[in-house]
């Protein structure tokens, strides 16, 4: 029997042999049945071990002889990953393998929970996207579904979302009616773009792309989105008919003009629901804890005040007949939605376009933030690529459906967590409350008035607006203030695509600014050991012939010519200075550009009477370096650390001195 340890993926080397050679280690390949011994602990029969000899040139550099399995092995093990990547790819599969009885009433108690507070909403957000009711949930059926088959967050949930409906809005409003047909066949196309965008970014491995909107870029446009959800929703809460427009302003001017005709059954339905929104979750809250519930306002039935104002207010326009004094919500389609293709109109498409992929990159983030946030309450983790397949089939799905871009609601996310959801099941039995409501109570939302729902909306977004991030990023890092205030501005004033865009490329900017901007610090020994620091920090030595500099930023074409004129002023302020080292431990790339200012600075250094030398060089700018000739090309040497350069331009100095 021969025991094997894990050296590499697919290798094992060995570690007790009879005939172990002591000039050649020996390497093995695991043939298909290798899988049942992952656990390193097990021994290895010689059987399933395939020879490969680890030999070594003159004694150090390794290379490996690799005899290639038989055909019958690699077809078994191609397989067997084929198994594992076909799992990695539904996560589902995995957890319904693991799932416990147990499990079932914790996600069946969250789904139902979540259920009711998900209605309400997704007819509201839908009347904000300028979709039939309908659509808001038909976008809580497949979507929910295909996400809990292929997301990676146990608790995130999928479906319409504010900021979704509001970018739908400002995009489709401009090439239709809003609510008309033609409006809605655009806006499941729009949804199958978005779908489609993120299938893409997928294929690429762009699940890194979250980087690119910063967290001041994102929380200053969730919060002018706040804002203007909140401006739009003023005309269904107070009656007054006024055209669509996303400019804050025009839109509050022509709430002002009109103001005389106010509807008073409007405001009164739609106040009364605010205020009892605002205040009813504290309340049920109360209730709850006269129950002997702990952390009764936190508790999940203590969301459920949309669904209850909802209800009320439906009844209370039924019992007075208030029908004709009020817009409601009206007849919603009974059933479920049927699979349609959504028209294909080329120019149409290529207009939609640049939305569809700012949308696909908000919802994606926006997904993506919620549930690493949940992932980390419960030590799971969060696929990024995994989050762009699921999000990409929900909304291809939505697509299909009649409904609108989707995306992970943070609210129903913190309800579905709050309510102890274990697994995805929670989301497939919310989708089961939204089937059943389509099937037999879908006519209760024929009363509901328009105010009430706004009202809901309305609330929903209170907490996206946030200024307090302004104030103590003021304190900490002023750019990122100065970004989100900005993009708060360019969103409000520029609307909600070019505002984005705009944040986007200011903080682009701010950044291309300061990496052009390079701190570089004059650094010495600290005491007697091989450590370097600031010389305004700490007590260090120094050498009076030799000045160690700290580059804390790459060399690449925005910072090149302040690097040269830094260095050679340094050198110039510096009498006595005949060598010059550049600490290169904070540099990770050297650009053509970077390149040519060094050689430039080193014969400028060498008229001076300098020697340029560079230590701490990392490995992969170490080969670029090697590459480019430039150890060759330089009047001094490389290091491997400041300690060495130190000990060695210190001796030479003390060599020239004698």
């Amino acid at each position: 029997m021969l025991t094997a340890r894990l050296c590499r993926p697919n290798y094992f080397v060995c570690l007790s042999w009879s005939r172990l050679k002591r000039s050649r280690t020996h390497i093995f390949n695991p043939i298909a049945s290798i899988d049942a011994h992952r656990d390193l602990q097990q021994p290895v029969p010689l059987s399933q071990l395939q020879l490969i000899d680890l030999a070594y040139d003159n004694g150090s550099s390794p290379f490996i002889a690799n005899y290639p399995a038989p055909q019958h092995m690699r077809l078994g093990l191609r397989v067997r990953r084929g198994l594992r990547d076909w799992r990695s790819a539904v996560p589902l599969a995995d957890i319904v393998s693991n799932y416990q009885r147990s499990d079932f009433g914790h996600d069946a108690m969250a789904g139902l929970i979540v259920g009711m507070v998900t209605i309400p909403q997704a007819v509201a957000y839908a009347l904000l996207a300028g979709v039939p009711p309908q659509s808001g949930l038909y976008a809580c059926l497949l979507p929910m579904v295909i996400y809990a088959v292929f997301g990676s967050s146990k608790q995130l949930v999928v479906g319409p979302v504010a900021v979704a409906a509001l970018l739908v809005t400002a995009t489709v409003s401009e090439l239709a009616p809003r609510y008309s047909e033609a409006y809605l066949g655009i806006t499941t196309l729009l949804c199958l773009q978005v779908g489609l965008l993120l299938g893409v970014l997928r294929i690429t491995r762009m699940g890194g792309l979250v980087t690119l909107l910063s967290h001041p870029v994102i929380n200053g446009f969730v919060t002018a989105a706040a804002i203007l959800i909140i401006i739009s929703q003023l005309p269904s809460l107070t009656g007054i008919a006024v055209p669509d427009n996303t400019n804050p302003s025009n839109a509050l001017a022509g709430l002002v003009g009109k103001i005389t005709s106010l509807n008073p059954y409007a405001l009164s339905f739609g106040a009364t629901a605010l205020l009892f929104l605002l205040v009813s979750r504290p309340l049920i809250g109360k209730l709850l804890h006269g129950f002997g519930m702990q952390e009764a306002q936190d508790h999940p039935l203590a969301r459920i005040g949309p669904m209850i104002c909802a209800g009320v207010a439906s009844l209370v326009v039924i019992a007075f007949n208030l029908e004709s004094n009020l817009t409601t919500v009206g007849k919603i389609p009974t059933g479920l939605p049927e699979i349609t293709l959504p028209p294909m109109s080329l120019n149409i498409w290529l207009e939609l376009l640049p939305a569809a992929l700012i949308i696909a990159v908000v919802t994606y983030v926006e997904s993506y933030s919620i549930g690493t946030t949940l992932a980390t309450r419960t030590n799971d983790r969060i696929n990024a690529n995994q989050e762009l397949l699921a999000l990409g089939l929900a909304n291809i799905s939505a697509g299909f459906t009649g409904a609108y871009p989707v995306a992970g609601s943070f609210s129903r996310s913190s309800v579905n967590f709050a309510a102890g959801a274990r697994t995805p099941a929670s989301s497939l039995v919310c989708a089961v409350v939204v089937v059943l409501t389509l099937l037999f109570f879908a006519n209760l939302f024929v009363s509901l008035p328009n105010a009430v729902l706004a009202a809901i909306v309305m609330t929903s977004v209170f907490g996206l607006i946030d200024f307090s991030k302004i104030r103590t990023n003021w304190k900490i890092y002023r750019d990122d203030s100065v970004t989100e205030f900005a993009t708060i501005a360019f969103v409000l004033l520029l609307g909600v695509e070019v505002g984005l865009l705009a944040g986007v490329a200011l903080s682009i900017a701010l950044f291309i600014r300061n990496s052009s901007q390079p701190n570089i610090t004059q650094v010495g020994r600290l005491g007697d050991s091989e450590q370097f620091r600031s010389v305004k920090r700490y007590p260090v030595q120094v050498h009076e012939q030799i000045l160690a500099l700290r580059i804390d930023e790459n060399i690449y074409f925005a910072n090149a010519a302040q690097i040269e004129d830094k260095l050679l002023r340094r050198v110039a302020g510096r009498h006595g200075t005949k060598h010059l080292l550049l600490v290169c431990n904070a540099v990770n790339r050297i650009d053509a550009t970077g390149l040519s200012m060094l050689l430039r600075v080193d014969q400028q250094l060498q008229s001076m009477g300098v020697q340029l030398h560079l230590s701490d060089v990392k490995g992969p700018l170490l080969a670029q370096l090697e590459t480019s000739q430039l150890p060759m090309s330089i009047s001094g040497e490389m290091f491997f650390t400041a300690d060495q350069a130190f000990k060695a331009l210190t001796g030479s100095a003390l060599e020239q001195a004698c």
